[in-house]
């Protein structure tokens, strides 16, 4: 995995970025990723001050490096407005990378160092972002650096586009109204795990329900936890109580095939009429953002069987979001099925944005017209036919396709 990890940054160091300058596509790319990121940053620069106001989505963010100790505060662009679409996660999707990085580099960070286990006695600070991250609508803040915030263009596989940041003194925010469903939950003290589900259940939107539990909000011995392992956390928790609902319907009648094409990704899922099983593949053929120097296409994949998995998955968040995508699909049919995600990622992805947008694009995939078919063979040679990769290499990249085409069940065989 950290070979994987370091690909883009050898080719920065490697000097090919300094030969191609973002004009000859040396790495096969349809855009340069340093330069969109380097021109989104230079627009909010011209708006930096130390003494800064703007109206947050309401957005936080807590960090991961030096666990416990992390670097926790508001995300507030430089201006004000209804900013709350650059915080809802579910309405990205259809957005373009260039837009999408704009936005996001847009909100400047705010830093103090806290100890997670503060949200359990949170100051007058952390009470302030505990309740920004229970909101929906935006609030007007004022922010006071120690200095004026800075950004810096970062080229690394695993880093997502993200906007200046800078120490904060003192943050103060406008009137903040709180989910009212939240809020019960924040007094109640249920258990992490029941928290997530009661809101999910009750129509609470992924986005909001991660950031509050992010923050600290939930559980008996309340914690901040990383935005990265808050959205995994949250994924997991949701898809296996939706997998569970899942083993008690009856089966998909008949093979059915579903895409998306956003954001520079190809999503196709197949579900199959079997027993539950799922498994999430992905495919980088040469010069796509994590197989830049390949000559031949990288695939990645993790599965589980009916009894599903203990370990964390070898393909990481991606394959949480893409299960609980799939499975919220299935429980609204009321069936159960074999799940298998094929993900193909086109030179138009050029960097990284995020787990989100693998749910939000197999939740597209999941809304479309699905094509249905008489016969799984069908269905399988149909789904594979909608990629640029060539389908030896799904069937050699993927289990239960594996599984499919060479392993028989007792129900295949006919009785005369």
């Amino acid at each position: 995995m950290k070979k994987r990890e370091n690909l883009v940054e050898q080719l920065a160091k490697s000097g090919t970025c300094a030969i191609c300058k973002g004009t000859k596509m040396l790495c096969g790319k349809s855009e340069c990723p340093l330069l969109v990121r380097y021109y989104s940053m230079l627009k909010t620069k011209r708006k930096l001050s130390a003494n800064m106001e703007g109206s947050s989505p309401p957005g936080v963010f807590v960090g991961r490096y030096g666990y416990p100790k992390v670097n926790v505060g508001p995300l507030i662009p430089p201006f004000k407005g209804n900013t709350e679409y650059m915080d809802i996660q579910e309405n990205w999707i259809n957005m373009n990378i260039e837009n999408f990085v704009d936005m996001r580099t847009s909100l400047v960070r705010g830093m103090k160092k806290v100890r997670v286990e503060d949200a359990q006695d949170p100051d007058y600070f952390l009470l302030t972002l505990q309740e920004m991250s229970m909101a929906e609508k935006h609030v007007d803040s004022e922010a006071i650096f120690e200095k004026v915030p800075r950004g810096r263009v970062v080229v690394g596989s695993d880093v997502q586009p993200y906007g200046p940041a800078g120490k904060i003194e003192k943050f103060i925010p406008d009137t903040i109204k709180v989910n009212a469903k939240i809020e019960k939950i924040y007094y109640d003290e249920l258990p992490a795990r029941d928290s997530i589900l009661h809101l999910y259940n009750e129509g609470v939107r992924f986005s909001l329900i991660q950031r509050a539990f992010s923050m600290g909000t939930m559980g008996v011995n309340c914690k901040l936890v990383p935005t990265r392992w808050s959205i995994t956390a949250v994924d997991d928790t949701i898809s296996k109580n939706l997998v569970q609902k899942i083993k008690d319907f009856p089966l998909i009648d008949k093979p059915m095939v579903f895409k998306s094409n956003k954001m520079g990704n190809i999503f196709v899922v197949i579900l199959l009429p079997r027993h539950w099983s799922y498994e999430l593949v992905e495919a980088w053929y040469p010069g796509t953002l994590w197989n830049p120097y390949g000559k031949r296409t990288f695939m990645v994949s993790s599965h589980e069987f009916y009894e599903g998995r203990k370990d964390y998955a070898e393909i990481g968040g991606c394959y949480y979001a893409a299960r609980l995508a799939v499975g919220e699909k299935l429980v609204k049919m009321r069936r159960q099925a074999e799940v298998i995600v094929l993900r193909e990622a086109l030179p138009d992805y050029i960097m990284p944005v995020g787990v989100w947008h693998v749910r939000e694009n197999v939740r597209n995939a999941m809304r479309s017209v699905p094509r249905i078919f008489e016969d799984e063979n069908e269905a399988v040679s149909y789904a594979l036919s909608q990629f640029n990769i060539p389908k030896k290499a799904w069937i050699e990249g993927s289990t239960l396709l594996n599984r499919f085409l060479h392993q028989r069940r007792l129900e295949d065989f006919e009785i005369h």
